[in-house]
C-alpha cells in the first residue's frame, strides 16, 4: 500500500511539473507572439509617417493628380485606425495606394529625378523590406504558439487555462503588397 501510494505521489508530481512547464511554454509562446505584433506595428507606423512626404513630394510636381492623394491619404487614416484584425487589408489598400502615387513618377521625370524623391523611395524600400522581416517573425511565433495550443497534451493546458490560437497577418495575394520597381 506505501509503495502504491509512492507511486501515486510521484506520477502526481510528475503530472504537477509537466503542467508547470506546459503552462510557460504557453506564455513564452504568447509574449513571442505580442513581441512580434510589436515590431510590425513599428514598421507599418514607420511607413504611415513616410506617406505624408512622399504625397508632398509628388504634389510639387503633379498637383493636379488630387485623386490620388485623396486615396493615399484616405488609406493611410484607415491603416492607422484598423484593429489587428483588419490591419492586413488595410495596409494592403494603403500599399496599393503607394504603389499608384510612385507609379506615377513614370509620368513625371522631373519628379522620378528628384533627389528627395528617390530618397523616399529608398527609404520606402527599406521600410518594405522591414516590415516583410517582421511578419516573418510574428508568423512564426503564431505558428509556434498555435501547435502549442493544439497538440496533445498541452493543449489541455492551454484549454483549460484559457490560450487560444493567434491568427496570422497575411495578405491577401502575395504579390499585393509589393510596391511596383520604379527605375532612376
Amino acid at each position: 500500500m506505501q509503495g502504491f501510494l509512492l507511486v501515486l505521489g510521484g506520477l502526481a508530481a510528475v503530472f504537477s511539473v509537466y503542467v508547470v512547464l506546459a503552462y510557460n511554454g504557453l506564455v513564452s509562446a504568447r509574449q513571442r507572439v505580442d513581441e512580434g505584433w510589436s515590431g510590425i506595428d513599428v514598421q507599418l507606423k514607420r511607413r504611415s509617417d513616410l506617406v505624408p512626404n512622399l504625397v508632398e513630394t509628388v504634389k510639387a510636381y503633379a498637383a493636379h493628380e488630387s485623386d490620388l492623394f485623396d486615396r493615399v491619404s484616405r488609406a493611410r487614416m484607415q491603416a492607422g485606425n484598423a484593429d489587428p484584425a483588419r490591419r492586413a487589408a488595410s495596409e494592403q489598400a494603403l500599399g496599393r495606394a503607394l504603389g499608384g502615387l510612385l507609379a506615377l513618377s513614370e509620368s513625371y521625370p522631373d519628379l522620378k529625378a528628384s533627389r528627395n524623391f528617390q530618397d523616399l523611395h529608398k527609404a520606402l524600400e527599406g521600410i518594405e523590406a522591414d516590415i516583410q522581416h517582421a511578419r516573418r517573425y510574428f508568423n512564426g511565433a503564431v505558428r509556434i504558439m498555435n501547435t502549442k495550443v493544439q497538440s496533445f497534451p498541452s493543449n489541455l493546458v492551454a484549454r483549460r487555462f484559457g490560450f487560444g490560437p493567434a491568427r496570422f497577418f497575411e495578405l491577401d495575394a502575395p504579390a499585393g503588397g509589393d510596391l511596383p520597381k520604379v527605375r532612376f
